[in-house]
Order: structure tokens, then sequence, then C-alpha cells
């Protein structure tokens, strides 16, 4: 049997670097051969610091080993992170197609694409911040108001430490506890909410709690700073006229899909960091703010949605803002026939590890 994480040492590179890739197997002595041909320069100047690496598909496999988040190495809690992708495998807050309870399995599996650094950036999470994948929050798919104090009670935990959770969805309700435990630790957040949908109902079928009212309940509660609130992607046909009256009421920015199309949304994203200030900010990513073309995987599509290019200018964009959490969220596998809304969540959560605080660029 192999020993599942293993250090892969590269020549030339001072032991502890992030020039050491987590390695599956044992390596043969071809294998050694092949990286000898195939080290990375000594001359990077990294951290003396001991970092997690995710294997290189130059040594290991895409498809060997167990999926974990972009091939990195699992541990149970977030002691000792300064990040931690995290799954919260729910739907029952959905109100019309089921499936992002697999969510979270199905992102991990296509994050095997994933590489170490991010060449539009130059981004070297690896070599900037200790990463892991902490599994899953234990929900209960039979009752959601104690998925919800489960959610809120493990985001406690994690955020104790003093790690950064990137957390795969699951349905939009489980931005609701994961910003009550952010806003314990932080105060009232910034937010910038990337949606088709506003998710402020206040009752839907009688019910409080569901993935169309979370951050309605969030101001109830005062978990945001509501003039650090950005809305945008919001489009879709609606129960009123006017169906984000109640987020401007609340000192919302609504940036609605008809204001982004045809160009690009960087001028928005400087106007955003003005917005959000030094201040704390949660980043909640619903991948149907994608137009369904790009990423038909998920729950309540809407025409007419954002694009990739798009959604990477916003993730982008939030360089230099003090994030304290990302989630993405509303993938659903049974309707991504191709994989392809799950890759494209796997490559935005990495994005967004690549924008966190502290964060080195080449």
């Amino acid at each position: 049997m192999f020993s599942f994480w293993r250090t892969l040492k590269l020549p030339g590179v001072s032991r502890g670097t992030a020039a050491d890739l987590f390695f599956l197997p044992r390596p043969t002595s071809s294998l050694c051969s092949d990286r000898r041909r195939l080290s990375r320069p000594s001359s990077r100047k990294c951290s003396g610091k001991r970092y997690n690496v995710p294997p290189s598909a130059e040594f290991v496999a895409r498809v060997s080993g167990i999926p974990t988040m972009a091939k990195l190495p699992f541990q149970e809690t977030a002691d000792g992170l300064d990040a931690a992708f995290i799954g919260v495998p729910i739907d029952t807050g959905t109100s019309n197609r089921p499936g992002a309870r697999f969510g979270p399995r199905q992102i991990r599996v296509e994050s095997a694409m994933l590489r170490s650094y991010n060449s539009g950036t130059r981004a070297a999470p690896y070599e900037s911040l200790m990463v892991a994948d902490i599994g899953d929050v234990n929900v209960n798919v039979y009752d959601l108001k104690d998925t919800c104090k489960r959610i809120r009670e493990a985001y406690r935990k994690i955020l104790a430490t003093g790690c950064i959770p990137l957390t795969m969805g699951g349905d939009h309700t489980i931005a609701y506890p994961i910003l009550q435990a952010v806003a314990e630790k932080h105060g009232p957040v910034g937010l910038i909410h990337v949606d088709a949908h506003a998710d402020t109902s206040d009752v839907v079928l009688g019910e409080k709690i569901g993935h169309g009212t979370p951050f309605r309940r969030c101001v109830e509660e005062g978990l945001l700073d509501c003039k650090r609130v950005v809305q945008i992607g919001l489009r879709g046909s609606g129960y009123s006229a006017d169906s984000y009256e109640w987020s401007r009421a609340q000192g919302f920015r609504v940036v609605q899909a008809e204001e982004c199309w045809f160009k690009s949304l960087a001028p928005v994203m400087a106007e955003v960091r003005d917005q959000m200030g030094g201040g704390a900010v949660y980043l909640s990513f619903d991948i149907d703010a994608l137009d369904p073309g790009f990423a038909p995987g998920t729950g309540t599509p809407e025409i007419a949605g954002l694009t990739p290019i798009q959604g990477l200018e916003i993730i982008r964009g939030c360089r230099g803002l003090n994030l304290v959490g990302c989630d993405l969220v509303e993938v659903s596998p049974p309707y991504d026939t191709t994989g392809n809304t799950a890759l494209t969540g796997a490559n935005l959560l990495f994005e967004m590890l690549c924008v966190l605080p502290k964060m080195k660029y080449y």
C-alpha cells in the first residue's frame, strides 16, 4: 500500500519550499530521471516555510488518487492552515432543480485539472499560504434548520483558527449560517454577491430559510455592512416590476446583468474596491450568475448571464481586499452533462484562493 501523501523532492531547491511536490506513490527510477529533467529553477526565492503543494500532472496522472480539491492533502481540521477548501453538500433549500448536494464532490473531481500557479495573474498560492482540503460539513439532509446550525458551528471552529474558508456548495442557503459565523468573528462584513438572483425573499412557501432568502436573514440579523454590499449579474423575470427594490432600499449597490452585457467588468470592480474599503469582505458566487450556455448544471438557470471571462474579472478584481471567506454555490452535477459547470466552479475557487490576503505574485 502507498502512503497517500509523500513529498517529492526536486533537486536544486532547499527542503521545505513550495517546489516540494506531494506525491502519491513512491517514485520509480524512471520517474526520478524525468523529474531531474523537469526540475524547477532554484532562483524563485521561495519562503523557507513549509507549504502544501499539489502533485504535478508532469509526474502524477490526474486520474489517480483520492479526489481532494486541487489534489491537495486532506486534513480533518483547519488547525495550522491559512486557507481551507470545505464542502457543504446540501440542496434541501432549493426551489427548482435539486442536485447541488453533489456539487462539492464533482468540483473536487474536476479540480484535478488545476495547476499550482495562476498564469493570468502570476499568483503563487502554494508559495504564499498553507492550504488543505478539510472535507465536508456533516449536514442533516432531512432537516434544513439543523443543517444551518451544523454549518454555523463548523465555521465557528474554522474561523477560530484564523483560517479563511473557501466553500464548495451546496445551495445558496449555506451563505446564511456561514455569514453568522463570519460576523461573530469580524463584525458586519461587506459582501460581493455574484448571482442571477438577489436571494432576498422574505418567506417562500411559508418558510423563512431557503436558497432564496439568505441575504434577507443576514440583513435582519445585522451580519452585513449594507453600504458595502454589491450584487452583480441579477436578471430574469420577477414577481414585481422591480425585483431589486428591497436590495436598493437597504443601501446595496445592484448591478443588473443588462449593465454587464458586451463590456469588461474591470471598471465596475475598481468602483467595488472603493466601496469595500479596508474592512472585512465576504465573496459569494452563485454559478448561475454565469449564462447557462457556459454553466448549465445549476438549479435555477436564467438566460443572458455573465460570461466566464466576466466571472474571472470579478474575482480578480477582489485582489487587495480584506477577504475573510468565499463560496461557490449551486453546482448541480445531474444537470451538468459535460462536467463543464463543475470544472468552471473549480477554476473560480482557485481564482478566489489566488486573491486572498498575503498572496505572492511573480
